[in-house]
């Protein structure tokens, strides 16, 4: 079932996502050749604890930190570790923060120093391919429109959208109704309604979209080793103009 929010439960969304929005920009202004991803993870949970929230993904499902910390293959759910960032990477964070019973959730994929100009690419296709999509979040489409605008745009661009991850529906919970394909039909799906709230979330890569898992059960990769990238906000589908409570 789709939750549709109130109002008032925006408003809570609204401030879970700011905390989140700051907490990406921190994250980012420490990101540089010679950290490690568990120091970003301290940077942010140390921030999201100083907020009044919770670190939403420590312990989801068990999962052992408050960011996934994926570099350059690893296309979601890297834990952090001891792995040290070097010039040239590019890393993918996503983050969540849970304020007053309510979630906020979003990823972007940052440089790590200077970095060639296909990653760069990838990283900016990945980013638009977002904004495409919500173009089409609008009160009267359906959830299909999103994801075939998102996946129209990655294709057009000589890349590849993962299909075993997709984003969500959001509020109390991290997960809620509906799932969010980054692929598939314009035309399906539930039609969009005024209230809904949604993590809208394309991971995109630079071959092909298959995937392995590694043995920790977490951090996936892609199958050929070449580069991924994700970049996703919180959005609300309202009378007008989708608003992104994340940035």
């Amino acid at each position: 079932m789709i939750i549709i929010k109130s109002d008032k439960e925006i408003d809570k969304m609204r401030r879970a996502g700011k905390v989140v929005a700051d907490c990406h920009e921190l994250v980012r202004e420490n990101i540089k050749p010679g950290i490690t991803t568990a120091q970003l993870d301290a940077i942010a949970e140390d921030y999201i604890r100083r907020q009044g929230a919770i670190p939403t993904f420590l312990g989801y499902s068990g999962f052992p930190a408050s960011i996934c910390a994926s570099p350059n293959e690893v296309i979601v759910h890297g834990i952090p570790g001891e792995r040290i960032l070097k010039e040239g990477d590019i890393i993918s964070i996503d983050l969540g923060a849970t304020l007053d019973g309510y979630v906020g959730d979003a990823a972007r994929t940052h440089p790590v120093g200077e970095i060639s100009p296909e990653n760069q690419r990838l990283i900016d296709v990945t980013r638009q391919s977002f904004f495409e999509g919500i173009k089409n979040a609008r009160v009267g489409n359906r959830l299909g429109d999103i994801s075939h605008a998102v996946q129209k745009y990655v294709e057009d661009h000589g890349y590849s959208v993962v299909r075993d991850y997709v984003g969500h529906g959001i509020g109390r919970k991290m997960h809620e109704e509906p799932q969010i394909p980054n692929f598939g039909p314009a035309g399906h799906g539930p039609k969009l309604v005024r209230g809904m709230c949604l993590a809208i979330e394309p991971m995109v890569n630079a071959g092909t979209y298959d995937l392995d898992i590694l043995d920790d059960n977490w951090t996936a990769v892609t199958f050929d080793g070449k580069n991924s990238a994700h970049y996703e906000n919180t959005i609300c589908v309202t009378d007008g103009e989708p608003e992104i409570l994340t940035l």
